[in-house]
Formats: C-alpha cells, sequence, structure tokens
C-alpha cells in the first residue's frame, strides 16, 4: 500500500460528497444536519491531495440521500462539489454542485444598514450571483457583497 491510497470503506447505499474545500467538512455536515448523530455511519476525510484543488475534503454518509434543496445550500458552501449517490456500491448518479444565480430567504444581509435588517421592514432577503470564481452574492436592496466564508458561516446553522 502506498501513501496516496485511502483506507475508508465503501458505502452501500448513500451519498459521497467529493471535492469540498478544504476545511469545510464539517460544515457539510453540518449542512446535512449532522447525520452522525442519529446514529449513520459518516467518513470524513480531510485535507487530502488533489490533482484539480490541491488539497480537498470528502464526506460519506451511509443511508442519507441528498435532495436537490440541500444540494443547492451545499453548492454555497462548497461550489466546486461532486455529489455522488451511491446504490447498491455503484455510483448511480453523479451531478456538480452548482450555486443557484438567485437564492431567496436563505441569507441574511451582512450590512447593518440594508433595509432587510430593519424590523419593521418585512422583506424576504434576495442575492444575486455575481461570481463563481470565487462565490460572490450581491444583496438585492443595498448591494453589499457576501463571499463564501460568510455565506458559509451563515449556513452551518441551518437546520434541514
Amino acid at each position: 500500500m502506498n501513501e496516496d491510497t485511502m483506507l475508508v470503506q465503501r458505502i452501500a447505499n448513500g451519498t459521497v460528497v467529493d471535492h469540498i474545500p478544504a476545511g469545510r467538512a464539517l460544515s457539510v455536515l453540518r449542512l446535512l444536519g449532522e447525520p452522525q448523530k442519529r446514529g449513520v455511519r459518516v467518513a470524513i476525510v480531510m485535507n487530502v491531495k488533489s490533482s484539480k484543488m490541491g488539497v480537498k475534503d470528502l464526506v460519506k454518509v451511509e443511508g442519507l440521500e441528498i435532495e436537490e434543496q440541500t444540494a443547492q445550500r451545499l453548492a454555497l458552501i462548497a461550489p466546486q462539489a461532486t455529489i455522488n449517490i451511491i446504490r447498491e456500491y455503484e455510483v448511480v448518479q453523479k451531478t456538480k454542485a452548482v450555486p443557484p444565480e438567485v437564492v431567496y430567504a436563505l441569507l441574511k444581509c451582512v450590512s447593518s444598514s440594508c433595509i432587510t435588517n430593519k424590523e419593521r421592514e418585512p422583506l424576504v432577503t434576495t442575492f444575486y450571483r455575481r461570481s463563481h470564481k470565487p462565490l460572490v452574492y450581491s444583496c438585492r436592496y443595498c448591494g453589499r457583497d457576501i463571499d463564501e466564508n460568510e455565506i458559509s458561516e451563515q449556513l452551518i446553522g441551518v437546520s434541514l
């Protein structure tokens, strides 16, 4: 066995999220609702070599298939991720995470002066994707940009 061999057991059924930016595997787990707390088998591989990314993280979750809404949220914290659905040890679906063009009611504007942060203004936040690499969204109301790190900080507290 060489030093590049990973000792992570295959899963029979579930999801493998690959190409996660290094250091974000735990954020992905939180976004998935922390399945390990429900007794689900989870494998996390962090800071492994990647020819595409330099280093990356990887998350395997037994018995969980990520739905489209969760995949879109995942794309906000890991925009280059690949989501593999596994059934009977075979990859049956492989998709790239694609950050949505518009994000409604999920993110909070970080500008304290934004109208969406005023109690008496019942506005739903709306963000438009301005850039994919690096991932940047702009608030519809005040124009303030929010970057990948700020998005990740907000989303890891979202319960699914």
